[in-house]
């Protein structure tokens, strides 16, 4: 048994400690927040097989700078004079080839296919009661060349051995009786599933506490000791803490931790939105909005909407006219569908970490024998997040991995 602590303790901290404590370690969550809002709460609720293109791909860097010029955009890239931002922003460039997406398809296939079993397992234990629903994903299409891109995209998850469909407006329509859809067309990827976060948090809070898992919230890291490349204790505002493995999983904020050990993580946070509609939308499916880059998730009790990609460094500052653009691309695709101003009011903000490469990095760093770091899942922390807590309690373990896990490295070369 081994005494571990973790520093972060949104979805991937605590699922790590869920598989930690399963493996019988001694574990201990710290987080800087009340642990109730940020991306581990605001997404989208997707558990996404499907999406197997990584963020950094082909046409991202000429539609980012494109885009940098329309405040509503879904993807926005802030130039700043940063020596941190511009190591990421030139490694991204990189990474943004043909080349890496097709080494990068099989691997994000992998954990993401992972995840969403362990989802399922985890679903039927003792005191998980959380929303959870397969049926499917819904790409909505208004364009010709949107559907071209999506059916293309389709035809490569199928090559990967996940299940995909394209359908026309009328089989769309058919899918959503209850609300009135304005598209062309569009794909289903009947691989995928979704949640209701808060509800799959605060399980997975109380069960942990039940198991015996220390969590601190409200504490903020100050100093990391360190003693021939072994942590010795984290020092947070309240206490310090030793172990004999440490965890860094503080999502948009794990590179700042990082440096504090001397390790130069390539991490940038993307800031995304979400509004909730408590009222009866009739959205069945969910469901992303292609053109318009914006998700649509019918929750346990309400829909969600949400979407953009925001990268501007470390602000939780919500932008109104970003949430205008959620709002209006959704009474776009369906035309009886209004969020209203009170419901705008109320929208609120997550920070994503963004690896230069759009693969998240999960592994021991060879610059401190007792770190393992997970983080950089961009998008996807919530479809990744069983297979990367699994993953980590494995390499802590011992223990044989489920996957291979080198192209996570987090002292990979960009």
């Amino acid at each position: 048994m081994k005494n571990c602590i973790i520093i972060g303790g949104g979805i991937i901290g605590l699922c790590s400690a869920f598989y930690l404590q399963k493996e019988g370690h001694r574990v201990t969550v710290i987080d800087q927040s009340n642990m109730d809002g940020g991306a581990s709460y605001v997404n989208a609720g997707y558990i996404s097989p499907s999406h197997i293109i990584p963020l950094s791909a082909p046409g991202v860097v000429k539609k980012g700078i494109q885009w940098m010029f329309d405040p509503a955009s879904p993807f926005y890239v802030k130039p700043r004079a940063d020596k941190d931002f511009l190591k990421w922003a030139w490694a991204f460039n990189k990474s943004c080839n043909a080349a890496h997406v097709k080494k990068a398809i099989p691997v994000i296939r992998d954990i993401s296919v992972m995840s969403h079993e362990l989802y399922e397992e985890i679903q039927k234990e003792k005191g998980f009661d959380f929303h959870f629903e397969k049926k499917g994903l819904l790409m909505l299409c208004q364009t010709e060349k949107m559907l071209e891109e999506e059916m293309k995209l389709a035809a490569l998850a199928k090559e990967a051995g996940l299940e995909a469909l394209v359908m026309n407006q009328k089989e769309l329509q058919g899918l959503e009786p209850h609300v009135k859809l304005d598209v062309l067309g569009g794909t289903l990827y009947k691989c995928d599933s979704h949640t209701t976060p808060h509800e799959f948090m605060s399980n997975m809070k109380s069960h942990l506490l039940s198991k015996g898992v220390e969590i601190h919230s409200n504490e903020k890291v100050i100093d990391i000791e360190s003693k021939e490349m072994m942590i010795t204790g984290v020092r947070t505002d309240k206490k310090m803490y030793r172990g004999d493995e440490y965890i860094l999983s503080a999502g948009s904020w794990t590179a700042m931790v990082a440096r504090k050990m001397g390790i130069r993580l390539l991490l940038q946070a993307g800031k995304g939105y979400r509004i909730n509609v408590p009222r009866d939308t009739g959205i069945t499916y969910p469901a992303i909005l292609a053109e318009a880059k914006a998700a649509v998730t019918p929750m346990n009790g309400f829909t969600r909407f949400a979407g953009t990609m925001e990268i501007a460094g470390i602000s939780e500052v919500v932008n109104q006219v970003r949430i205008e653009a959620i709002a209006n691309a959704a009474s776009r695709y369906y035309p009886g569908v209004s969020i209203n101003e009170e419901e705008k009011k109320l929208a609120s903000s997550g920070l994503r970490p963004l690896s230069p490469d759009g693969l998240p990095y999960i592994g021991r760093s060879g610059k401190c024998k007792n770190l393992t770091i997970a983080t950089g899942h961009a998008m996807m922390g919530w479809s990744m997040a069983t297979g990367t807590g699994k993953l980590v309690s494995e390499i802590i373990s011992e223990s044989k991995l489920s996957m291979n896990t080198d192209a996570f490295h987090p002292d990979r070369k960009f």
